[in-house]
């Protein structure tokens, strides 16, 4: 565990070492407030909640996630440091664990952020807060599940541009799976328990259930096997580039 730490800390502080994390939680903060006062149609709803603003947080992480998972391993890989951090006595899931903790912990920082909304809706109206606690708790998971993924497509690349596009492509397929475009295309043939399985794949299935309140341990599960999977993806995928 001290092991993890040091580089998640390391690694954390290298975010704000340049304007790069700065420029994302001004980045995130703008669209937040965009998403969910104007294409959320806040003031249209007459109704003091944020729904609105979690409904576009699978989007947002699409293109705002992989821009900050994209440099965990390819960076390394590109500057030749990797070799170096192979070397000292860290264990590799340690090290694994460690940059994505420092990720998810940044990103856990610009949902702290997000609070001022929180209280807005307070001073409205009186809102479900337990609902929206379990929304946050469930937007922090789906972006624990973008971070892996991230991870272990960085690792896989020294092209940090190429991790970038590799992510969002692979975050678009597990959202587009329970969107209804997908899902109607399939019920059109497909049986009813392969329509499901397409659909339990899905972000956007087991997020929204959660952001409405719902908190399934089914669907906290899914987040947290993802995460492991993708983990250990990475693990492995470091593991032979150093064996090669």
């Amino acid at each position: 565990m001290r092991l993890i730490w040091i580089i998640c800390r390391r690694e954390l502080s290298s975010y704000f070492a340049t304007p790069l994390a700065y420029v994302f939680l001004v980045i995130f903060l703008l669209l937040c407030g965009i998403s969910t006062f104007y294409l959320g149609g806040w003031y249209e709803r007459n109704q003091a909640d944020l729904q609105p603003f979690f409904d576009y947080h699978p989007l947002l992480y699409l293109v705002l996630i992989p821009a900050v998972s994209m440099r965990l391993w390819a960076e390394e890989r590109k500057t030749g440091t990797l070799e170096l951090l192979l070397t000292l006595p860290v264990p590799l899931p340690a090290a694994v664990l460690g940059k994505f903790l420092a990720a998810w912990s940044f990103i856990a920082l610009a949902l702290i952020l997000t609070c001022p909304l929180w209280i807005t809706v307070n001073w409205l109206g009186d809102p479900d807060n337990g609902v929206i606690l379990a929304a946050y708790l469930g937007s922090l998971l789906m972006a624990g599940s973008y971070l892996a993924i991230g991870e272990c497509l960085s690792a896989a690349t020294r092209n940090q541009v190429i991790a970038f596009i590799l992510t969002v492509v692979v975050c678009l397929l597990f959202i587009a799976a329970g969107s209804p475009i997908v899902l109607d295309l399939f019920q059109r043939w497909a049986p009813a328990w392969l329509v499901d399985g397409i659909a339990s794949l899905s972000f956007l299935t087991h997020f929204q259930d959660i952001s409405r309140g719902v908190l399934n341990l089914r669907d906290v599960l899914f987040f947290l096997i993802l995460i492991c999977g993708w983990l250990w993806a990475a693990s492995v995928v470091i593991e032979n580039k150093k064996a090669g």
